[in-house]
Order: structure tokens, then sequence, then C-alpha cells
């Protein structure tokens, strides 16, 4: 665990002895946050610990003074049960030049078997979606449990091309990572689409989660428990969170289905579809709130060419 957390610091965010790290936790992931502070005074100028609140939901805003202390650390690296990513605080860091890296409901598991991987290869994998999804106009998703969704992505870039790596000024990401993601136009999705992995916060979904699209917004979410508990959400935060925020496609071919949407967006033949939150990637819709869900065995279509079909990327895009 200590070559994997050593990795971090050096590989994916680049840390100099000269300059200086900040470890936000909260205390659910206090004690794994502890081996990187140790890490850190070992490898960085200076290494400080803050300990924050419990969040509530993903994309809920940190206290305000932690949301200063990141604008003073060269990195930063949030170790907290729920996610931080889709902040105010964290995009503003960014923007004042901080490197960022979040690992929401980490653990020591899914670091041991996620993080040393070569990236180089996944980054050539990403490059190619991502270079589809740049010059394309429209996505359609389909699935054998009855997804069928569509949406405009005319003029949005994708995201996730250095995934993993975070070593430039204001570079932010996931660890572990291994995505390509984009924010579809809002209004313009249309269809339904079937939950049958997990949803950010809640878990492997006890029976398929159908949500049902129109307008760009989810209009009504159903199945059992999981569809429950998202409800609950949705009503918690209002319309905004309702919409279609992003569209993404995991890459990294050590990651499995969890439980844990941090490992689960990442894995090799899935896709996901995030509501709520999408400005921190080319979005418009500013709320305090970004829940995945993911589909196993999509197939997905771009501008009517197959890209995937039944989870499985066409061949020439390994070549």
């Amino acid at each position: 665990m200590k070559n994997v957390i050593r990795s971090i610091f050096l590989t994916n965010l680049g840390v100099r002895e000269t300059e200086s790290v900040l470890v936000v936790v909260d205390k659910k992931k206090k004690e794994i946050g502890k081996m990187f502070f140790e890490e850190g005074k070992r490898l960085a100028k200076r290494c400080e610990m803050v300990e924050i609140p419990v969040g509530k939901i993903n994309g809920e805003e940190p206290p305000a003074a932690v949301a200063a202390q990141l604008l003073q650390f060269d990195v930063s690296i949030l170790i907290t049960s729920k996610s931080l990513s889709h902040t105010k605080a964290r995009k503003n860091a960014c923007l004042h030049g901080a490197r960022i890296a979040t690992l929401p409901g980490v653990n020591e598991d899914m670091l041991m078997r996620c993080v040393l991987i070569n990236y180089k290869k996944m980054h050539a994998l990403i490059d190619h979606i991502s270079d589809k999804l740049d010059n394309a106009h429209s996505v359609r998703i389909t699935s054998n449990k009855g997804t069928d969704l569509h949406f405009s992505i005319e003029g949005r870039k994708a995201y996730g091309r250095h995934s993993g790596i975070f070593v430039e000024r204001g570079d932010f990401g996931n660890l572990p990572d291994g995505e390509s993601f984009i924010a579809p136009v809002e209004g313009t999705a249309e269809g339904r689409y079937i939950i049958d992995g997990s949803v950010a916060g809640i878990g492997k979904v006890d029976k398929p989660v159908l949500v049902e699209v129109s307008g760009g917004v989810a209009m009504r979410v159903s199945g059992g428990r999981a569809a429950e508990l998202l409800s609950q959400q949705l009503t918690k935060y209002g319309k905004k969170s309702r919409n279609i925020a992003e569209f993404g496609i995991g890459t990294n071919d050590k990651a499995g289905i969890t439980g844990n949407l941090l490992e689960d967006e990442k894995v090799l033949g899935t896709c996901h579809i995030a509501l709520g939150n999408n400005t921190g990637f080319g979005g418009k819709t500013e709320v305090p709130f970004h829940v995945d869900g993911l589909i196993k065995k999509p197939t997905i279509l771009i501008d009517g060419k197959v890209l995937m079909k039944n989870g499985v990327f066409k061949a020439k895009l390994f070549k």
C-alpha cells in the first residue's frame, strides 16, 4: 500500500519536494487519509491534513474554511465519503492552479488493484474515444435490458485524455481513474436508460433502475430500493438535479464492479449517465448534486456508427 501511495504522489500527481500538499478527509476515511499524510510529509516540503464533516450527498460543498485552504496548496488529495469533484471549492482551487485528486469512498483494495496500471495504453484508448466524441453531433445508447437513450453532444468536448495523471497546474481528476466523459447538450436527451450496475452513494442496485428522460431531464425513476433512494434525492434537490449531466465510458481494465462508483464507472465495457451538475466539464447546469448510474454491456453509437456493441469496443480502437 505504501508503494501505491508513493506512486500516487510521484507519478499521478508529480509532487515535488518543494511543494505543499493538503490531505482532506472525513471521519469515515481518516485512517486511509493518515497513510497519505505520512507519505506526504516525507515527499513534500509541507503536508497538512484537515478533517471535514461526512457529506450528505455527492457534490455538497466543504466548509468555507477548507475551501479557502484549497487555494493555498500546490496539491490537494480529497479522501472523503462523498465526492467533492463537482464542487465550487474544487473548481476554484484548480482555477488558481492547484492540482487535485479526488478519491470519494476509496478503500485500500481498490487502490491496490486499479492505480498501478499501464497509463500509456489506457490513454491511447481514451484518445480514440475522445476524438470521436469531440467531432460528433449525437450519441445513442442501447442495451439488452431496455436502455434506449439519445442526446446531442454538438459543440461539447470530451474530458479524460490524461486520466489519472495530474501533473500540470490546474489538473484534476479521480483516483483510481480511467474514463472518457462529456456533457450532453442540456435539453436534448430523450428516451430511457436502465441502471443495472450501481448508483453513486447507494451501491449495487437491488433491481434495475429505470430512468425515463424527456427534454433533457429525468422525469421518472422506478425500480426497487435503489430507485426509491435516488428518487428521494432528486426530489430534495429540485429540477436541476434531474439534468442529464454526463455521459462517460469506462477504460480501466483493472477495475471491477464493486458497488462503489469511484471504481465502477471506470470499468472497461461499461458506460454511465450522471444527473445534476456538469459545470466542471463543459456543461451549464449548476446544482450541489452529481450522481452517476452505471450501465453494463451497452451498445454505443456515435453519429450512428457503432463504437461499442454489448460492452465490447470495436477492435480497431485497440490498434
